[in-house]
This record gives structure tokens, C-alpha cells and sequence, in this order.
């Protein structure tokens, strides 16, 4: 029986918060830029993605008149566009938002999304430090990697097709392995409502299991591909998501994603360290 190798994570690092020293008449704070901003853009989404607060907490400091544009006070609902100067008084006690990111380890069982009569969610069966939500989803029979932040500027970025992340999952079928079934599997599958999935990574690993790599992630997309050639899944277990490996993770415990792991995915995804 294929048993997959642990793979083990870079060790984590953690860098001190930078600060800089506030101006007399209008004090700033300087913060990182969590993605590539598009303008125009309303101001309080401005701020959210220079990680100085979230929105709600931007439109507080506006209200407040804390927050200038072109050194005017701005008001709730202006645009902000890539020339103008923006200024924002704070209190010296102030310090950017952090996010934090886990990688836990779906059992069979529990269910990514909403939960239904009798079923259990994550957050059901474990306790979090922190006041977190699943990025994506893995169905309820299969296992595995998934990634849980309160971090809600990621979700588009990291489950959007568009930008074609990686994720890894090793598949045990019902019965051996046929000569033809990694060649069709990894140029593409007609599913049952006619989507011919994209061509993908697909190995053998002995005579039952495969890992596959998809860039796409339909409903039970690997269930499906394997049922279009008369092969039934019995175990579908996600051992990567982009960088971010399940490692020795046992099921139902997370770990933090951090240091260099995190600085990689955030990377990837356009974003920078918000804990930076």
C-alpha cells in the first residue's frame, strides 16, 4: 500500500514590525502594501490594503477626521487615485493589522462549507486561537490540506482559476490501474456536464494509487474524472496547496503558516507579509 513521504517545511521565521517616527502636524504610519491596487479606489478600501485597518476600522479614523487626501480632510466615500498624497493621523499606540493563516488537516467526515443537519463543520471539531474561515473547499470524503485564515483579501486571490495555483492530491481508486488511465487523465477529461477539464500532472504511484496536480478546482472534480473512466475513488487525500505542504500534520490539528512559507504564499499570490 503507497503510504506518501512527510515532507518537512522550511523552518519559520518572524520579522519585528517596522515603525517610523510620526510628523508634528499630520502623523503617518508606514505600511505595506498587501496587493497591487488598482485606482481609482474608495479610500477605505485604500487603507485596508496598505494593512493599516480593516474598512470599518477606516471609516472610523475618516468619521474621526484622522484621514487626509492632498492634505484635505476626506470624507466617507471618496476616491483615491495614484498621484494623490495620502495622510493619516494616528494614534502612537497604533499598530498595522496582522492576519493569521493555519494549515489543518481535513479528517473524512467534516465538511468545509456550511454544515447541514447532522454534519460537522471545522470549526465544529476545532478549537482556533483565533476567529478564522476555510479558503476553498474539500468535499466530506476526502481528507487533507486546506488553508484557514481571517484573512478574507486572499479568497479571490488563491480560488480564482484565473491565476492558476497548484494543488496536489494523492488518489487511491477501487481497482489496479489501467495502462490508458494516466495518459487520459492528464490531457484532459469530458465530465458529466459536458466541461472537459484541463490538462494536468498525473503520476502512478503503485497499482491502485496516482498524484495529480490540478490549476482548476470543479465540484468533486477528481470523483468525476475517475467515474468517466469506470474508476471509483476510495481515498482523495490533499497534500499541497501551492507552496504550503500537509507535511507531518496528523488529522484534525493545524499548524501556523509563517516565516518563509508565508512570505512565499503571499508572494505568489501578489500580496506581501502583512505581519511585516
Amino acid at each position: 500500500m503507497y503510504r506518501p513521504r512527510a515532507r518537512t517545511s522550511p523552518k519559520a521565521h518572524q520579522t519585528k514590525a517596522r515603525t517610523s517616527t510620526p510628523k508634528k502636524e499630520v502623523p503617518t504610519v508606514s505600511a505595506p502594501e498587501t496587493q497591487t491596487i488598482e485606482y481609482p479606489i474608495r479610500i477605505n478600501r485604500y487603507l485596508s490594503l496598505k494593512n493599516y485597518c480593516t474598512r470599518r476600522k477606516a471609516d472610523v479614523l475618516i468619521e474621526s477626521g484622522k484621514v487626509f487626501i492632498n492634505h484635505k480632510k476626506a470624507t466617507l466615500g471618496d476616491k483615491v487615485e495614484a498621484s494623490d498624497v495620502v495622510e493619516v493621523n494616528l494614534p502612537r499606540d497604533f499598530a498595522p493589522e496582522t492576519r493569521t493563516y493555519y494549515a489543518y488537516n481535513k479528517p473524512v467526515g467534516v465538511v468545509t462549507n456550511l454544515p447541514q443537519a447532522g454534519e460537522k463543520s471545522i470549526i465544529n471539531v476545532t478549537k482556533f486561537p483565533k476567529k478564522v474561515f476555510p479558503i476553498g473547499r474539500l468535499d466530506k470524503d476526502s481528507r487533507g490540506l486546506i488553508i484557514l485564515t481571517d484573512d478574507g483579501r486572499i479568497t479571490d486571490k488563491l480560488l480564482n482559476p484565473k491565476y492558476v495555483h497548484s494543488k496536489e492530491y494523492i488518489v487511491r481508486v477501487h481497482k489496479t490501474i489501467g495502462e490508458n488511465f494516466i495518459g487520459r487523465m492528464s490531457s484532459g477529461i469530458t465530465l458529466d456536464d459536458g466541461y472537459t477539464t484541463k490538462p494536468c500532472e498525473v503520476e502512478q504511484l503503485d497499482d491502485q494509487h496516482f498524484r495529480i496536480v490540478l490549476t482548476e478546482g470543479k465540484k468533486r472534480q477528481i470523483r468525476r474524472m475517475c467515474l468517466a473512466l469506470n474508476y471509483e475513488v476510495m481515498d482523495l487525500m490533499r497534500v499541497r496547496i501551492m507552496n504550503i505542504e500537509l507535511g507531518k500534520l496528523r488529522e484534525g490539528q493545524y499548524r501556523e503558516i509563517k516565516g518563509e512559507d508565508l512570505a512565499e504564499l503571499l508572494k505568489s499570490l501578489s500580496m506581501v507579509n502583512p505581519t511585516k
